[in-house]
C-alpha cells in the first residue's frame, strides 16, 4: 500500500507557503492531505504561519502572538516567494485574497468545500505565550466542523508531548502525530507517547540513522515522514513502509508513485 501524499504548507515549492493559493493548488494536483502550522493571534484567531515573527514571509517586523488578525490581514504573505514578479510582464497577477494571512477556519472551509476527502495534518507550534490555549482553540474549531470523532479528516501534530497530551484529554479520538526532531529522542518517547499515536520523524534522521526506522517498525508504529522532496528520499520511505509522506512537491510525489 502506497503512502498518503501530504502537501507541506500547501504546494509550497511553487507557491508561497501557507497561502490559500498554495493550498488550492495542492488540492488541484491531487494531494490527499494538507499540512499546516498554526499560531494564535493576540485576539484569539488561529492562523497558518510557521515562524513566530513576520520577517521571512511578510518581510516586516512583528510577532504573530502580539498582533490582531486585522493587523495581519493588511500584510502581504506572498511577495517574498518571487520578489521580482512586479518587474516581470509575464508573471501572473496575484489575487490578494489568496496571498494574505490564512486563518485555519478559512483553510477548513476550503477543505470542506473541495468536493472530495482531503485530510489535514495540523501542527501546533511551541513554545508560545498562550500555552494550552492553542490546543483548546484548535479542538473547539474542529468541533465546529464536526471533526473531532473517529472519522475526522484532521490529525494534530506537535514536537511538544505536552501539547498532544492536552489534545488527548480534550479529543481522544483525533489522531495524534508525535514529531521526532532527533533519533535519540525515541528511547524516551517510546515510554511516554500514547499507544496509538503516529510517529513523525524527519527524513534527515531516517537517512542518517537507519536504525530509527527499524525501531519504529518493530514498535508497530504508523509513520508519517517530513519533508520528502526527492525520489531517493521517497524510496527510503517506501522501503520502510511509511503511511504518509509530507512534501513541498505533492504533484511530483504523486507522479513518482504512479498516481
Amino acid at each position: 500500500m502506497r503512502p498518503q501524499v501530504v502537501a507541506h504548507r500547501g504546494a509550497s515549492h511553487e507557491n508561497a507557503e501557507h497561502t490559500l493559493r498554495a493550498y488550492k493548488r495542492a488540492i488541484e494536483v491531487g494531494a490527499e492531505a494538507l499540512e499546516c502550522d498554526v499560531r494564535l493571534t493576540a485576539d484569539g484567531h488561529l492562523v497558518c504561519v510557521h515562524d513566530r515573527n513576520l520577517r521571512r514571509t511578510a518581510t516586516t517586523r512583528g510577532v504573530i502572538s502580539t498582533m490582531n488578525l486585522e493587523e495581519l490581514d493588511e500584510l502581504d504573505f506572498a511577495s517574498w516567494k518571487n520578489p521580482w514578479a512586479e518587474m516581470d510582464d509575464e508573471a501572473p497577477d496575484l489575487d490578494p485574497e489568496e496571498h494574505k494571512v490564512l486563518t485555519l477556519r478559512k483553510l477548513l472551509e476550503t477543505v470542506a468545500d473541495s468536493g472530495r476527502r482531503v485530510e489535514l495534518a495540523i501542527e501546533t507550534k511551541h513554545p508560545t505565550r498562550y500555552g494550552g490555549l492553542v490546543e483548546r482553540r484548535l479542538v473547539e474549531l474542529l468541533a465546529d466542523f464536526g471533526w473531532t470523532g473517529a472519522d475526522s479528516p484532521a490529525r494534530v501534530m506537535s514536537f511538544s508531548l505536552t501539547a498532544l497530551q492536552r489534545v488527548q484529554r480534550m479529543a481522544p479520538q483525533i489522531p495524534k502525530v508525535m514529531l521526532i526532531e532527533k533519533a535519540h529522542h525515541w528511547p524516551v518517547l517510546r515510554r511516554t507517547v500514547g499507544k496509538d499515536w503516529i510517529m513523525g520523524p524527519g527524513i534527515g534522521e531516517l537517512r542518517d540513522h537507519p536504525g530509527l526506522g527499524k525501531h519504529l517498525r518493530l514498535a508497530d508504529r504508523e509513520i508519517h515522514v517530513w519533508t520528502v522532496n526527492t525520489a531517493e528520499d521517497l524510496q527510503i520511505c517506501l522501503d520502510l513502509g511509511v503511511t504518509a509522506v509530507i512534501s513541498d512537491k505533492p504533484a511530483y510525489m504523486l507522479e513518482l508513485l504512479g498516481v
